[in-house]
């Protein structure tokens, strides 16, 4: 096993600290119409946890005193928590960018009529969507996701280029994000990213604005399967010989929040999954007077090697 990230990190003359909070992180809860094998968080159909409408109360009175510069909404599939359309209403005014981490298959399986207003508000309200697509190959896919799932997917897309999602004249944001389908770490993204926009457009007249390529984080769903298959301590040890000590200064932890489904604070949505809340103790949205002071330590773990690996989480 590698040695520990901290370890890593003082060899390196590099230490890892808060700086300035500037994007906060919203986990609306762990309920998904998916069960991906590379998901960290272990969300699925079968989970329950889903923040309610008093938590994002709170939420949002914590946003409104601390402006952030990017507000993002994530999950399980944050279109499966029923009020997330209140919650992006409230939301919008009070970042410069408000994201919304898409499930393309969530949003495909709601109702027609509430899928036409989701939508509806994210256009009205401008929010930059994030969808996940693997590949643009059918089988590795619906290896990763389940059948069926690249061409619901597909059609998910198309629906939001038809209202300027992905288009460059719309400003209305569509980014996808790709995961490895095992083992191993991504390709280049500048060169993913070409290959991606090609054949999404040449093959079914899809339009997108960045691809982001990230390795999969060793945590959840995704570990449970790497020590099953016995492929945990060689791609621990993969991750940790691409660390990039480039890349700590930019990490996402040194300038994000995480606030869970309950409220809850962590320096990242992978200590969230490990159970690893800020500075070593439960706090509350609604307990804090302020935020988290600059140059408090992150903690860390063997995680992290996949956030500095090569490009790093940024």
């Amino acid at each position: 096993m590698p040695r520990p990230f901290h370890e890593t990190l003082a060899a390196h003359g590099r230490e890892l600290r808060r700086g300035r909070p500037s994007t906060l992180q919203v986990n609306v809860g762990l309920l998904c119409n998916q069960t991906c094998k590379h998901c960290h968080l272990e969300a699925g159909p079968k989970r329950t946890e889903l923040m309610s409408r008093a938590t994002m109360e709170q939420v949002i009175g914590f946003a409104a005193a601390h402006r952030f510069h990017c507000i993002d909404i994530t999950g399980g599939a944050p279109e499966l928590n029923p009020d997330l359309g209140f919650l992006l209403e409230r939301l919008a005014p009070l970042a410069d960018r408000l994201m919304l981490r898409c499930n393309l298959t969530a949003l495909d399986e709601l109702a027609a009529g509430t899928r036409q207003e989701l939508l509806g508000l994210c256009q009205r309200l401008r929010v930059a969507l994030v969808a996940s697509l693997p590949a643009t190959n059918e089988a590795q896919t619906d290896a990763m996701r389940g059948d069926g799932v690249l061409g619901r997917s597909l059609a998910t897309l198309r629906s939001l280029n038809a209202l300027g999602y992905g288009k460059k004249e719309s400003g209305l944001a569509l980014d996808l994000v790709s995961n490895p389908s095992g083992a191993f770490l991504p390709p280049a993204q500048c060169q993913m990213e070409k290959r991606f926009r090609d054949e999404l457009q040449r093959r079914w007249g899809v339009v997108f604005n960045h691809l982001y390529t990230f390795a999969n984080v060793p945590l959840g769903r995704f570990r449970s399967w790497l020590e099953r298959s016995g492929n945990l301590e060689p791609y621990l040890e993969k991750l940790a010989g691409a660390f990039n000590p480039a890349t700590v200064d930019g990490l996402m932890c040194r300038s994000l929040l995480s606030v869970d489904w309950q409220g809850y604070l962590y320096d990242c949505d992978f200590n969230q999954a490990c159970g690893l809340p800020m500075s070593g103790s439960r706090l509350h949205v609604s307990d804090l007077a302020g935020v988290p002071g600059e140059g408090v330590a992150v903690r860390t773990g063997d995680h992290c090697y996949a956030c500095t690996a090569g490009s790093g989480f940024t």
